[in-house]
């Protein structure tokens, strides 16, 4: 019982910070495992499959390990709850990315109420690897709420749910697994396949995360009918397992359109719509979305704690 109360007094603690102070500008934990990764990368790239998951092996094995180590010894030199709780409040504000995502979406969002598209153009890269030059306000608008919706499954709830299931461990898996995905899932001809076996890990670790997101989207949006309608007619025509769910509900909650025609580093993609019977996204629904994105959040931290205190005490 102990080490559930550690685990949920830290997620807590972990998420307010994430809440109170965002990502540190310097030396950010997931900045550093990037330039690790980038450096295993360089020593071990060939184009092919094989080579690609020894590389998602190395990283993101090494950082669960790191996890296992990290918890046990803190369980060793502190086996009360103070140390655990201490660890996986860390574990979580280094992992948890979501007052980032809504500060960036926020500030595109101003620059487009300014009418300052040269500035939305140039902020929109931080948030999505879109071509934004070619974008009106109201594309860069989509842009910016479908990332946020996406995110909010990547940068919160998955983190929250392999929290819950696999403690530090699994906090720092996640986010290694997804930070891969990030830097060499693409379909890019230098990482097809090498960057398969990421991608591939990213769809299994964020299946789970993404169907919370979904459903939390639908509790706490203005539309759960329309969420879960979009989300029925709509998720599986979208080309990610895991973006298709969260896009489609948080489309329907917002009473919006997503998906259509994209462009990322020059390849243009045709994407099927989502919510096809909503209005198109206007540049006032990313403040909605931001909105959204944190009440998901915040239903996620206590869906995730609860499950882990019951699963664990029917387990006992």
């Amino acid at each position: 019982m102990g080490a559930d109360r550690s685990y949920a007094y830290g997620a807590a603690a972990g998420l307010l910070g994430d809440l109170l102070l965002g990502d540190p500008r310097r030396m950010h934990p997931v900045a550093a495992f990037g330039r690790a990764a980038g450096r295993v990368e360089r020593a071990l790239w060939h184009d092919h499959r094989g080579w690609g998951a020894l590389h998602t092996l190395v990283c993101a094995g090494g950082a669960t390990a790191l996890g296992v180590v990290a918890a046990r010894a803190v369980r060793t030199v502190s086996p009360g709850v103070t140390g655990s709780a201490a660890l996986t409040a860390a574990a979580t504000w280094a992992v948890v990315g979501g007052t980032s995502l809504a500060r960036e979406a926020s500030a595109v969002g101003r620059a487009l109420e300014r009418g300052d598209l040269v500035a939305a153009r140039a902020r929109l890269p931080h948030l999505c690897g879109r071509d934004p030059e070619a974008l009106d306000a109201d594309a860069i608008a989509r842009a910016v709420v479908e990332s946020v919706a996406e995110n909010t499954s990547d940068a919160v709830v998955g983190a929250l749910v392999w929290g819950a299931v696999a403690g530090v461990p699994g906090l720092l898996g996640f986010r290694a697994v997804n930070t891969l995905d990030a830097m060499v899932g693409h379909k890019s001809p230098r990482l097809r396949r090498f960057g398969w076996a990421s991608a591939r890990l990213d769809d299994v670790a964020g299946w789970p995360g993404a169907r919370l997101t979904a459903v939390l989207a639908v509790l706490a949006g203005d539309n759960p009918r329309g969420a879960v309608r979009a989300w029925r007619a709509d998720a599986h025509r979208h080309p990610s397992p895991n973006a298709g769910p969260v896009e489609a509900s948080f489309a329907g909650a917002l009473g919006v359109r997503l998906g259509g025609t994209l462009s990322y580093g020059g390849r243009v993609e045709h994407r099927p719509v989502l919510n096809g019977t909503g209005r198109p996204v206007q540049v006032a629904d990313i403040g909605r979305a931001v909105r959204l994105s944190r009440r998901v959040g915040l239903l996620a931290l206590g869906v995730t704690v609860a499950g882990r205190l019951i699963g664990r005490g029917r387990g006992r």
